[in-house]
C-alpha cells in the first residue's frame, strides 16, 4: 500500500456537525400552561366576589388563546432557535396582569380598564408579530441609530406641549385616547446606546488617574456621559419623572460597564445620579412631595388625614402575609386611583401573598437572565449590548416600580412591565420581548452555524 494510499486509509471522518435543538414544543407547552394559569386566575376572581364564573371567562380564554397561539407561530415560522422561554413569560405576566385589572374592575364599575388593556395587549402581540417577521437580523437596527435618537428626544419632548397628569407630564392625551411617549423613546434610546457604544468602547475603555481601587475614566471621554446625565436630569426637571429619569441614565451606565468592563463608570454613574436626584428632589416641588412621602409614608396618619398611597401599600402588602388573602379578597383599591396602574403589585403582594409576589418576581428575573444569556452567547458587540440593554429596561424598571411601592426607594409613576394598566407600557414590553427573541434566535443559530457571526 502507498504512502497516499495510508494516509487516506487511516484519516478520520470529519465530525458531524452539532445540531441544536429547536425547542418549539417546550415553548408551545409553556404556553398552554400560561393562559391555563391565566384563565384560573379570572375565574377564581369571579368565584371570590360572586359565587359563580365570570361570564366572559370562555372568551376570555379564548381572546388570551389565540394571541399566544399567533404569536408562537410567527416564532416556529421566523424564529425557530429562540429561547423558549421569553415568549411564555411575556404571555403569562400580560394573563395575570388582565387578571389583576378586572379584580380592580370590580371594585369602580363605572372604570372598566380591563377591555382596553386587552385591546392595548391585542396591538402589543401583533407588534411582536410583526418585529420577528420583518427583522431577519438584530444588526440592520444598527444602521439607523441616530434616527433612533433624533426620534426618542422627540418623543420625549412631546408631553411638554400637554398638561400634566398627576403632577408629571409624560401623557399625551387628545380626548380620550392617551398614550405615554417616553415608553417607545426607552427602546430607541436602547438601540442608540449600543450602537453609539459598540463603535466607540475602545475609546471609552481608556482609563485615566486611579481613586483607591476604583479606575476613573478620562475627562476627554465623559462628554457622553454628561450629555447623557444632563437628559436625564431635564427629563426630571420639565416632566416631573423621577422614574423616566433614573432608567434613561441607568441604562446608559450599566451599558457603559458592559462595554468598557471599566467598574469607574459605575462609580461615576451613581455620583452623577445622586447629586441630579439630590438636587432636583430638593427644588422640584413634585420630586420634593414624592421624598417626603418615602421618608415618612405615616406622616398623615399622625396628622388625622388617613393614610396616603405609599402608607396604604405598605398595609396591602403586610395584609397579604405569606400566602395572601386570595385573588378578589383584597382591599388594595383603598389605595385610590392610582391601585391599577402604579400600585398593582400591592394588589398582587395582598391577595397572592410573598409566596405569589415571589413568583411574579421570578418571571421578571428569568426575563432577564434570558436576555442576558442571549446577549452574551453573541459575537457581535451591538447584538451583545442591545440584548444586554433591554433586559437591564425591564430589570431597572421592575427595581424602581417595586421600591417604590414597597417604600424602599422614593415612588415614581411608572408601569409595571405587563401588569399594570397602561396601553403603552404593555406595547412597548411586547416589543421588547420581540426583540429579544430575534437576538436570542441568532445568537444560537451562530453557535449553530447556520449563520455567520
Amino acid at each position: 500500500m502507498t504512502e497516499a494510499g495510508t494516509a487516506v486509509s487511516t484519516a478520520q471522518p470529519p465530525a458531524p456537525a452539532v445540531r441544536l435543538a429547536r425547542r418549539r414544543g417546550v415553548e408551545l407547552s409553556l404556553i398552554v400552561l400560561a393562559v391555563l394559569l391565566s384563565v384560573y386566575g379570572y375565574c377564581a376572581v369571579g368565584l371570590a366576589k360572586h359565587g359563580t364564573l365570570p361570564p366572559g371567562a370562555a372568551v376570555y380564554g379564548a381572546g388570551l388563546a389565540v394571541l399566544a397561539l399567533l404569536a408562537h407561530g410567527a416564532v416556529r415560522l421566523r424564529a425557530p432557535y429562540a429561547d423558549p422561554l421569553l415568549l411564555p413569560i411575556g404571555v403569562l405576566l400580560n394573563g395575570l396582569g388582565l387578571v389583576l385589572i378586572y379584580r380592580l374592575d370590580l371594585e369602580t364599575p363605572g372604570e372598566r380598564a380591563a377591555p382596553i388593556q386587552l385591546v392595548w395587549s391585542t396591538l402589543g402581540v401583533a407588534l411582536f408579530i410583526l418585529v420577528v417577521l420583518v427583522l431577519r437580523d438584530h444588526r440592520w437596527l444598527q444602521r439607523y441609530a441616530y434616527v433612533c435618537v433624533v426620534a426618542a428626544l422627540a418623543l420625549l419632548t412631546l408631553p411638554i406641549a400637554f398638561p400634566a397628569v398627576n403632577g408629571a407630564r409624560i401623557w399625551i392625551r387628545v380626548g380620550g385616547f392617551s398614550i405615554q411617549p417616553g415608553e417607545f423613546a426607552k427602546v430607541l434610546l436602547a438601540v442608540f446606546f449600543a450602537a453609539y457604544l459598540a463603535a466607540n468602547r475602545s475609546a471609552l475603555a481608556f482609563t485615566g488617574r486611579r481613586l483607591g481601587p476604583l479606575q476613573l475614566p478620562t475627562g476627554r471621554v465623559l462628554g457622553p456621559v454628561v450629555a447623557i446625565w444632563l437628559l436625564s436630569v431635564g427629563v426630571l426637571v420639565l416632566e416631573r419623572d423621577l422614574g423616566t429619569s433614573l432608567l434613561f441614565f441607568g441604562l446608559f451606565v450599566v451599558l457603559l460597564y458592559v462595554a468598557t468592563g471599566r467598574i469607574g463608570w459605575i462609580a461615576v454613574g451613581l455620583l452623577l445620579a445622586s447629586a441630579g436626584a439630590v438636587a432636583v428632589g430638593w427644588l422640584e416641588p413634585h420630586v420634593h412631595s414624592r421624598v417626603q412621602d418615602w421618608l415618612d409614608p405615616f406622616a398623615s396618619i399622625r396628622a388625622g388625614q388617613g393614610p396616603g398611597q405609599v402608607a396604604q401599600s405598605l398595609f396591602s402588602f403586610a395584609a397579604g402575609g405569606v400566602l395572601g388573602t386570595g385573588l378578589g379578597l383584597g382591599h388594595s383599591i383603598l389605595i385610590g386611583f392610582a391601585a391599577k396602574s402604579d400600585f398593582v403589585l400591592a394588589t398582587a403582594g395582598e391577595e397572592l401573598g410573598l409566596a405569589g409576589l415571589s413568583a411574579v418576581f421570578l418571571l421578571y428575573g428569568l426575563l432577564v437572565e434570558r436576555g442576558y444569556r442571549a446577549g452574551l452567547a453573541l459575537r457581535d458587540p451591538f447584538g451583545r449590548l442591545l440584548a444586554v440593554g433591554l433586559a437591564s429596561i425591564v430589570a431597572l424598571q421592575v427595581f424602581v416600580i417595586a421600591g417604590g411601592v414597597t417604600g424602599l426607594i422614593p415612588l415614581t409613576g411608572m408601569a409595571m412591565p405587563f401588569l399594570a394598566q397602561g396601553g403603552s407600557s404593555v406595547v412597548t414590553n411586547w416589543a421588547i420581548v420581540a426583540l429579544l427573541i430575534r437576538v436570542s434566535d441568532v445568537a444560537r443559530r451562530q453557535y449553530d452555524g447556520t449563520v455567520a457571526p
